[in-house]
């Protein structure tokens, strides 16, 4: 599951990036841009950071946190597009990959956690 989730959260964090060029250089929105390049791209470092982790806890723990990252990102594309930063169609293409990464994400945060507990029992 993990090569499938640093791809994923890469090019999500491709797509951020370009996100946050369009809204700083056309928008010249500084604030908003910054917190969801901050959140967007640190899905991904965080996925990344993962496979070196030092223990199971330690891994079970980064992708808890690149979990609460997507969900943070979600939160601002909702923002965005209520504000009229983003076009609907920009955002619904954000949101469906963010919302899988989500999804994912809490698959293996659920069946980790669920395994951790077995183990220690």
């Amino acid at each position: 599951m993990i090569p499938l989730l640093k791809d994923k959260s890469y090019s999500f964090a491709v797509e951020i990036v370009r996100l946050v060029q369009y809204l700083q250089q056309e928008k010249k929105e500084y604030v908003l841009s910054k917190q969801i390049l901050k959140s967007g791209t640190s899905i991904g470092a965080l996925i990344h950071e993962a496979v070196f982790a030092q223990s199971d806890s330690d891994y079970l723990n980064k992708l808890a946190v690149s979990l609460k990252d997507a969900n943070e990102t979600l939160y601002w594309l909702n923002l965005l597009r209520d504000t009229d930063y983003i076009y609907i169609d920009l955002y619904e293409k954000l949101a469906e990959i963010v919302k899988e990464l989500i999804a994912l994400l809490a698959s293996c945060v659920k069946t980790l956690n669920n395994r951790l507990k077995s183990k220690n029992s």
